[in-house]
């Protein structure tokens, strides 16, 4: 497994309940592909979400988006965490 930091831009702002709302459907659908998102952060104002996640590959990733919300990531970073 490695570790991701995607990023969602949306064309306008987003609340918090709303990503908090896909974020719990993707917890839903996570275990299906072998993911495992960990911890998201949100820019409401720039429509910017962040989504830390433990998965096989970015595919996988964005799959579990998909099915969960429909809302896929427009980037996906291979991350290392830092001390």
């Amino acid at each position: 497994m490695s570790l991701y930091m995607d990023v969602h831009h949306l064309d306008g702002p987003v609340s918090v309940d709303e990503v908090s709302k896909a974020h719990a459907a993707d917890l839903e659908k996570q275990d299906e592909h072998g993911v495992h998102y960990l911890r998201y952060w949100v820019d409401e104002s720039a429509g910017k979400i962040f989504c830390l996640v433990d998965a096989p590959d970015p595919e996988a990733a964005n799959k579990v988006h998909r099915e969960a919300h429909g809302l896929v990531a427009d980037e996906i970073h291979l991350v290392v965490e830092g001390l």
